[in-house]
């Protein structure tokens, strides 16, 4: 099961994907609201917690957005707002439910619990991008015939420029993303693209991972591959 957290407090963000994490989830964390809408958008969740106070778009517009997107995963809105009509404007938006900060750990649980066992289970998810697949399930990267199964940072790198690709995504972003708060030693980054590269080739993929210079990075088709 997945879970996307957009929340802008790190540190609400850090302990509700953790006590999800122990429950068996796989946890996506972004901190503004424009990013959370991307994500849950292009990405595959089992279900979402948006906060309702976020930089650059707040929650409310962003599951109401999400909405007319014909994304219809289970959203929990989580805020420290408890007044009936915030309430009512988050549930009118799309939320399908609402908890208030400070909140109980063990009732959050139970809450996301409940929001997904009113969907049924989904069928293997896949990210594409070009001529490239990418099952969540398995951890494969796949391209024509051939495929790699990818361990932990390798398959998060390839998801990120893949849910993403034609978009530039900074070093920063990569270790956020992909060390997900772990300390990243010299030139992990540097080497971690570096055998996704390798990979990419060997798959002959029409796709690669180009350096901008003092940008990112990004994904983008190879200006010699067929049209």
């Amino acid at each position: 099961m997945r879970a996307l957290i957009v929340e802008d407090d790190r540190g609400v963000a850090r302990a509700v994907a953790h006590v999800l994490e122990r429950e068996g989830y796989t946890t996506d964390v972004v901190h503004d609201g424009a990013t959370g809408l991307e994500y849950a958008t292009l990405g595959s969740y089992d279900v979402i917690i948006f906060d309702v106070m976020l930089p650059l778009m707040d929650g409310v517009s962003a599951v109401a957005a999400l909405r007319r997107r014909q994304v219809s995963t289970p959203v929990l809105m989580l805020t420290a707002r408890g007044e009936v009509p915030d309430k009512i404007a988050g549930l009118d938006g799309g939320a399908d439910l609402y908890m208030t900060k400070p909140f109980d750990t063990g009732e959050l649980v139970a809450r996301v619990r409940a929001l997904t066992r009113r969907v049924a289970p989904a069928p293997a998810s896949l990210v594409r991008a070009g001529d490239l697949e990418l099952d969540e399930t398995t951890r494969t990267l796949r391209c024509g015939g051939e495929e790699f199964q990818l361990i932990n940072k390798e398959f998060l790198l390839a998801r990120l420029f893949m849910v993403h690709a034609g978009q530039v995504i900074t070093k920063a972003q990569i270790a956020e993303q992909v060390w997900e708060g772990e300390p990243v030693e010299g030139n992990s980054v540097e080497a971690y693209i570096s055998m996704l590269r390798k990979k990419l080739k060997f798959l002959g993929s029409s796709q690669e991972i180009k350096v901008m210079r003092n940008v990112g990075y990004k994904l983008v088709p190879r200006k010699d591959a067929p049209c």
